[in-house]
């Protein structure tokens, strides 16, 4: 796992997010964009209809998927509440990479 860089906060966020998010390759998207904000963590379908998962990074990058998964999402996902819990400071990033987990 990375350490932060002199001066970069990292964060820690828990994110579900409910509405038409399955079956509309949300997961997938999450992906993508999380590793454009170069961030760690995973996404998972719930068997109650939501996304749940958790990224890692950057405060400044956490805050911009924090937006995205509230308001955008998959290009056919229909977002109606994006949950966040456990956000916290973090001295060193606790997953290799970002992740699907399927069950």
């Amino acid at each position: 796992m990375s350490q932060a860089s002199s001066g970069t906060r990292l964060r820690s966020v828990e994110f579900e997010v409910f509405g038409k998010v399955q079956g509309v390759f949300f997961r997938k998207h999450t992906e993508k964009r999380a590793n454009q904000l170069q961030l760690v963590g995973w996404v998972k379908n719930t068997p109650h209809n939501t996304v749940v998962g958790a990224v890692q990074g950057s405060a400044e990058n956490v805050e911009t998927m924090r937006i995205w998964l509230s308001t955008k999402g998959s290009p056919k996902s229909r977002i109606t509440k994006c949950e966040f819990k456990n956000s916290r400071s973090i001295t060193s990033r606790e997953f290799p990479s970002f992740t699907i987990i399927r069950k």
